[in-house]
């Protein structure tokens, strides 16, 4: 445990920005997990599930949650996972 004031304060504001980013974190995983069994379904609110992931992605990025690059690589996963089960339920 830390004897320094500044070192116990730090580690409280870690904790909470520890538990605030998980919060985001299993929203993504939540939200992407939608998209996903929408877009498998054919369901036709499948675009708003999607955008909805998108803007999750978006936002965790720009709060610094996740990396740019990462929401770069996990957007660019969904859409080809979405245009891949929407071509099979189209055909």
């Amino acid at each position: 445990m830390a004897n320094i004031k500044s070192q116990k304060k730090r580690n409280l504001q870690n904790a909470r920005r520890h538990e605030r980013n998980k919060a985001v974190r299993s929203e993504l995983k939540t939200r992407i997990k939608n998209a996903d069994k929408f877009a498998a379904e054919g369901a036709e609110d499948t675009a708003t599930h999607v955008q909805r992931a998108v803007k999750a992605l978006d936002m965790a990025a720009a709060k610094g949650i996740i990396h740019k690059n990462q929401a770069a690589n996990r957007k660019s996963k969904l859409m080809r996972r979405v245009a891949k089960a929407s071509a099979s339920t189209s055909a």
